[in-house]
Formats: C-alpha cells, sequence, structure tokens
C-alpha cells in the first residue's frame, strides 16, 4: 500500500511539474528566436552519461550531443564519421584520422588522444568493446589526428564494434570526461556533436533542452541512419515529460511523440495532420534478467522453473495487443536472421508450461524467498511486462514482491549488487533494439564474465565465453550460425535470459515536420525541419 501511495504522489508531483514545464515551452521568448521541435520521448531522462548506462533514453541523449568516429548506415555498412580509416594488409593494425575542424562544445580541438581515452571507456563496459580488446594488442594517439589500433590477431569485428549504431555506442569525449571510470558517471555534457545540452534549462524527469552546434561540421553524405551528414535545421529541440502527450500532439501543442499507444493509433491515423511512421523496422525484443548473485536466482533449477512459466504471448498481449506489431519467438538472436532457433526455449514458443514449472520449482529446493521485480510505470513500452511475468511466477509457486518504480530508478538501482533490502534486486525487465541482440556479441544478456565487466545481474559461465570466442574466430557463415546455436543452448540450459517476445512501434509527428530518419537508433533530431 505504501508503494502504491507513494506511485500515486509520484505521480501527482510529475503531473504538475509537466504543465507546468509545458506552459514554460509554450510561452518560452526562446521560440521567437528560431524554430523549435518539441518531443515527447519513450521515458524521462535522468542519467546523462551513456557510457554509463545501456539505458536507450542515454543512447538517444548521447546523439544530441555526441559524434562517432565511424558509424552504420541503412545497407549495415560501416562509413567515416569523425574519422577515415586504413587496414594492414596483414589485417592487424587499423588506423584512424580525424577530419578536419572537429571542436568540443567547448571549443577545444578534439584529439587523438580524446579518442583514444573514449574508447578504452567504451570498450570496459560494452559487450562488442569488451570482446574487441580481448584481440586488441594496442590502442594510441600516433600523432594529434591519428589513432592507431594494433590486435594480437585478426579480428573482423574491428568497425562493426567502434560503428555499431545502439545501446552503449562508442561516443567521443574529451579526455579529461572519458577518464571517469565507467562506473560513474561524467561530471559534464561536452561532446563534439550537432547538439549542445543546455544544463542550466535541465530538470529530470521534465525536460531536456537541446540547442544547435553552429560550430559543427556535418559530412557532406546524406544522412543515413547514424552515418553521413548530421545537418541540423532547426534551433532547439525539447524532449518534454507529459502525461497525456496524444492529446498534445492532436492540438499541436507538441510536434513529436516516440511511442503512442498501440490501442491509439487509429485515433492518430484518422487526424489529418499527424503521420505515423515505423521508424525501426528490426523492431525490439522484450525480456527478462536474473540475478545470478543472490538468492533465489543463484539457483540455475529456481531459474529453470522461472522459464518453463513464462509465457510469451500473455505478456504481448499486454504490452501491445495486436498482433500485427508482434510475433512470439524463442530465438535468442532474433526470429527470421541467419541465427534464428528455437532450440533450448521450446516452452516459450509453446505457451509456457505451469504443471512443468511447479513441479521443477519444488525439487529446486526454493525456500519462499520473494523475488523482488522492480516494475517501472512511467514507460509505456515496459509498463506490462513486470505484471504479467509477476503473475505467472506467482502461478508456478514464487513469492514476487513487485515494486513500483519509474524506469530511471530501475537503470540506477539494476546497477546494484546489494541485497533487495540494501536497495537490490532479483529481476528487472528491459527492452532491446534488434539490431542490439541479433549475434552473440553484440547481446550483452548472452555473456558470462560475473562481476568483472559482465552485464547486471552478472552471470558467470565461462563456457558461453568460450563459445563466443569460438564465434568471432569462425571463418564460415556456417561455422558461426553452428555456434551460435550452442550458445543459444547454453543461454537457455543456464537460464542467462528469457526472452519474451518481439515488437514493434510507431512514432507520429505533426505533417509540419519534416526529415524524420529511420533506423535502429530512432529518433535521431537531426535533418527534421519543421515548417511554420
Amino acid at each position: 500500500m505504501f508503494q502504491l501511495m507513494r506511485g500515486r504522489c509520484a505521480f501527482a508531483a510529475k503531473l504538475v511539474l509537466s504543465v507546468v514545464a509545458l506552459s514554460t515551452v509554450l510561452t518560452s521568448p526562446v521560440l521567437a528566436a528560431g524554430k523549435t521541435i518539441t518531443a515527447v520521448m519513450h521515458s524521462d531522462l535522468r542519467v546523462l552519461d551513456p557510457i554509463y548506462t545501456s539505458a536507450y533514453i542515454s543512447r538517444d541523449h548521447g546523439y544530441m550531443i555526441f559524434d562517432t568516429l565511424i558509424a552504420t548506415d541503412s545497407n549495415f555498412k560501416i562509413q567515416p564519421q569523425m574519422a577515415d580509416w586504413k587496414i594492414s594488409d596483414d589485417k592487424l593494425t587499423y588506423t584512424f584520422t580525424l577530419r578536419d575542424g572537429l571542436k568540443w562544445h567547448d571549443g577545444a580541438p578534439v584529439t587523438a588522444e580524446d579518442c583514444v581515452a573514449s574508447l578504452k571507456r567504451w570498450a570496459a563496459v560494452d559487450g562488442m568493446g569488451q570482446k574487441l580488446m580481448d584481440f586488441t594488442a594496442s590502442i594510441e594517439a600516433t600523432d594529434a589526428k591519428t589513432i592507431t589500433l594494433k590486435l594480437k590477431e585478426p579480428y573482423g569485428l574491428v568497425l562493426d564494434s567502434i560503428g555499431k549504431p545502439s545501446s552503449r555506442v562508442a561516443f567521443m569525449m574529451p579526455k579529461r570526461l572519458a577518464e571517469t571510470p565507467p562506473d560513474k558517471p561524467i561530471p559534464e555534457q561536452i561532446g563534439s556533436g550537432p547538439f549542445k545540452f543546455v544544463a542550466s534549462e535541465f530538470q529530470p524527469g521534465v525536460k531536456s533542452i537541446y540547442v544547435k552546434n553552429t560550430d559543427y561540421v556535418p559530412r557532406k553524405e546524406p544522412a543515413s541512419w547514424t552515418a553521413g551528414g548530421k545537418v541540423v535545421k532547426v534551433d532547439r529541440v525539447e524532449w518534454i515529460t507529459m502525461p497525456d502527450a496524444q492529446t498534445a500532439l492532436q492540438s499541436g501543442d507538441i510536434d513529436f511523440m516516440e511511442n503512442p499507444a498501440i490501442e491509439m493509433l487509429p485515433t492518430i491515423e484518422a487526424d489529418k495532420g499527424l503521420k505515423t511512421e515505423i521508424l525501426n523496422k528490426f523492431g525490439f525484443q522484450t525480456g527478462a534478467r536474473m540475478n545470478f548473485l543472490l538468492p533465489p536466482f543463484d539457483n540455475v533449477k529456481v531459474r529453470r522453473a522461472a522459464l518453463l512459466a513464462v509465457k510469451q504471448k500473455d505478456v504481448l498481449d499486454a504490452l501491445i495487443g495486436d498482433p500485427k506489431y508482434y510475433k512470439t519467438c524463442a530465438a535468442v538472436f532474433i526470429c527470421d536472421t541467419p541465427f534464428a532457433t528455437d532450440l533450448g526455449g521450446e516452452t516459450l514458443a509453446k505457451g509456457g508450461d505451469i504443471a512443468a514449472a511447479k513441479k521443477a520449482l519444488a525439487e529446486s529446493g526454493y525456500d519462499g524467498t520473494p523475488v523482488v521485480l522492480m516494475a517501472p510505470g512511467d514507460v509505456l513500452t515496459l509498463k506490462a511486462q513486470p505484471i504479467v511475468v509477476a503473475q505467472q511466477l506467482r502461478e508456478a509457486g514464487f513469492k514476487v514482491d513487485l515494486q513500483a518504480t519509474d524506469s530511471q530508478t530501475v537503470v540506477s538501482r539494476r546497477a546494484s549488487q546489494k541485497s533487495p533490502k540494501e536497495g537490490g534486486w532479483n529481476m528487472f525487465i528491459t527492452n532491446w533494439v534488434s539490431a542490439d541482440v541479433v549475434n552473440p556479441i553484440s547481446n550483452v544478456a548472452v555473456g558470462g564474465q560475473g562481476k568483472k565487466g559482465g552485464w547486471f545481474g552478472w552471470a558467470e559461465d565461462a563456457k558461453v565465453e568460450q563459445l563466443k570466442d569460438a564465434f568471432v574466430r569462425a571463418t564460415s557463415a556456417e561455422d558461426q550460425k553452428k555456434i551460435a546455436v550452442e550458445i543459444q543452448k547454453e543461454v537457455y540450459d543456464q537460464v542467462l535470459y528469457v526472452p519474451l517476445g518481439q515488437y514493434q512501434g510507431p512514432s507520429a509527428w505533426r505533417k509540419s515536420i519534416s526529415g524524420v530518419i529511420d533506423g535502429p537508433a530512432t529518433p535521431v533530431f537531426w535533418n527534421m525541419d519543421k515548417s511554420e
């Protein structure tokens, strides 16, 4: 009851702040000075460091103010962004050369030393970055504009790792910020990207403000996904948190809404002043992660019982509702891809097995320890899953403590290794852009590094790490496929992760907005324009 009352009070406070924030936006004299796009994103922004957390709202913030050495275009090709590159004949040396005119937002020039420090910080916590560093002999600045990466042995995912478009992106930061330990957030938001962050106007959970970086020199190529020319065509972008964004969109008080509710789409689509489109054509995977350090999920038999209890369709019906926008799928590496298989996830594909779950739990030694499941209520695409999964676990015999919170609290709290009584947790549910989990190296949920570099939950599994090494050394697609199947088998055997299904979600915006770019890391706000 206390959690419920606290949640209601928090919502009421947020409602008041949102109304105040919106009225401020609509009367701000800054609007008279130029074009402003006002957007409601999928989540509040509270954690600003996109390396400290893998939360997508922090990634989206990162793309506003930071830039990348290289990037991925809509043909899945890696393209130059801040730098061009050359590869030695023996495939052991990669040389990146910074393009002219790069400056940080504080006016200082971007140097190779900045970029080396940034790459090292990113690689310490990102799954693909960690694996890249396993194969790296050295990475250093050989002059002010040159980054030289030398490998111990040839590694085919160097460019794909540094140029990947989503989750923990290899964003470049000034050296003084990049030397911040990755388990601590950076103290300033200084990048070299197309927008500048207005720290003086930032209200966590209420609004985030960005202005055009007039010193930014975009590339000449057309914008494509996260590559090409990041041409800013407006003066200001405002991310606003508000409880009834759809009404504000239809009335013209906001311009862009990242995640309208599926059940409200017919109303939006009937409005001649609005446009809807699925920007991320590859969609999302939603899934549950357990904490391997604490009871009850430190016991693999208990984890297996939980897996048996899960019914994907129930989760997806509550999350999305319309089968047009979702599919049940037991493939850890996404259905309809080269590494797709149901192996190990048969009960997920068939709709769960409560009877088997009850039997497995009874035989596991489970002692009734409550499962603390964090339940963010402020993000449309994360509200339903914890409620449904909690009920499924209860049906199997688990005691579940469903703790209502907001998404940014989950993002912060999931980093804690303390007991639930001290602010820790037993399970959380998250969503992944499909592009982030499409292979065993990019999918951090299948890692087995434990406390040393492992993703939240800290699974320790030497076998899966050995298989991942074999995957990156495989010389044929057929061999990679075989190894990916073995990895998925291990994932389900040890229950490293529980996929809950795949879905798509359209965004909506007023037709006065043009130049909206699609891709796996959307929305981005360069190339967008607004007619008067």
